[in-house]
């Protein structure tokens, strides 16, 4: 399992059982992006998925975690962004409209229940964000 993906499906407070009903709906929100991703507006040919997966995981745990509007939460998730952008080739220019992109389907109500709020409150590093990685324990 990517680090990225654990440290966002598992919180110190969670149970197990919690933690891997979060994780399923990550993947769930992850699997959605996979197939979508090239025929957003703001798709830029030269990148592939693992340059704009982490702008979603920040645009869709961020929302969980902040909620209301972007642009009240937009410092933090560009700080989010800088934290886990890993091996990314995107400017934080070019990652803003996914990371919108991903917060405005989850407030539209196309989005997990249970991401839960301190889902990218810690650092995480990762040499690169790969979510699609996430294999049984």
């Amino acid at each position: 399992m990517s680090a990225v993906l654990q440290e966002l499906a598992c919180d110190d407070d969670d149970d197990e059982r919690d933690g891997a009903v979060r994780l399923a709906e990550i993947c769930r929100q992850d699997e959605y992006w996979q197939r979508t991703f090239r025929r957003e507006r703001y798709f830029e040919d030269g990148f592939d998925y693992e340059d704009y997966a982490p702008a979603y995981c920040v645009g869709y745990a961020g929302h969980a975690q902040y909620g209301g509007s972007f642009e009240e939460a937009e410092r933090s998730l560009c700080a989010n962004w800088e934290r886990i952008k890993g091996d990314s080739r995107l400017a934080l220019a070019q990652a803003l409209p996914a990371m919108r992109a991903a917060w405005e389907r989850m407030a539209r109500g196309e989005r997990p229940e249970l991401l839960g709020v301190g889902t990218i409150r810690r650092r995480v590093k990762a040499p690169s964000f790969n979510p699609v990685m996430a294999v049984a324990r």
